[in-house]
């Protein structure tokens, strides 16, 4: 059984000597496309040859957003509880813990003001890295202070959804953000002061079915998932074929779900663009 034994040394390379490939240099879309990482953030974190948007979080959006990335973050230091004491695999707070550690994220949701092309604006944006961007009540009660913020000092209010829908861990606490949302949301209607919804790749359950539905306008990324169910779950419950494309963000604009789909090169532009119209101000 000699065949099976390497007799010659120096053939394999000695751990200690293999070199690995930096993670994060190169990126590979659904569609198979590579890029460089560094290129990609370049092109706004879009794919130049299929035109894919990939998931970026609220660092990212911040940067595209506000004047040269200068922002004031609201409210950072609002952190998770755990009132249920609630168990599933591990323990709620273990698993608030290990979040927080790997995403430097206090949360789900970062809310910030600053300039964007010269107009205040506040910004509340949705980070998917954290337990699947799910709604618990700091997400609820960020997004509330951040829009009392806007009705306390007249600025528009801009909502960036990205969400695997409610945080089972809080159970009813968070439901009740929803109700909780949208209330305010009423508010900032009655002060008259504009509010735009972007949904971004994946919009779902009880976000979907309160604040990123509520915008005077709502606008999507191309390609993006959003609906309240995943299409899967609608299938088995319907007990029928889906049509094509069903839930991307642009079925619900042909369907009269949105009113445009915005491509992110064109996102700053296009929602200073909404609001100053919805504003009756000269265009910037």
């Amino acid at each position: 059984m000699a065949w099976f034994k390497r007799k010659e040394k120096g053939i394999t390379t000695p751990t200690e000597d293999k070199k690995d490939t930096p993670k994060g240099l190169w990126y590979k879309t659904p569609t198979g496309k590579i890029i460089e990482s560094e290129e990609l953030a370049k092109n706004l974190w879009i794919s130049p040859e299929d035109d894919y948007h990939v998931r970026i979080g609220s660092k990212e959006y911040f940067e595209i957003l506000f004047d040269d990335n200068k922002f004031k973050e609201l409210f950072g230091s609002i952190t998770a509880k755990d009132p249920l004491k609630f168990v599933d695999t591990k323990k709620y707070s273990e698993r608030l813990k290990e979040a927080k550690d790997k995403t430097n994220l206090k949360d789900a949701v970062r809310v910030a003001v600053g300039k964007s092309k010269g107009a205040d604006l506040v910004v509340a944006c949705m980070d998917f890295a954290f337990i699947g961007g799910s709604m618990g009540s700091v997400v609820g009660e960020k997004i509330a202070r951040g829009i009392d913020y806007s009705i306390k000092n007249n600025i528009p209010f801009m909502m960036i959804s990205k969400s695997g829908g409610a945080r089972m861990m809080e159970a009813a606490y968070s439901l009740m953000q929803m109700a909780k949302t949208s209330a305010k949301l009423a508010q900032l209607a009655d002060a008259k002061i504009p509010y735009i919804s972007l949904c971004t790749d994946p919009t779902t359950g009880g976000t979907t079915a309160s604040y990123a539905m509520l915008g005077d306008i709502n606008i999507a990324e191309p390609g993006a998932l959003i609906g309240f169910a995943g299409p899967r779950i609608v299938k088995d419950t319907t007990g029928k074929d889906l049509p094509d494309g069903f839930q991307t963000s642009e079925f619900l604009l042909e369907h009269g779900f949105l009113d445009f789909v915005v491509h992110r090169k064109q996102l700053k532009n296009r929602v200073n663009l909404y609001i100053d119209l919805v504003l009756n101000r000269p265009l910037r």
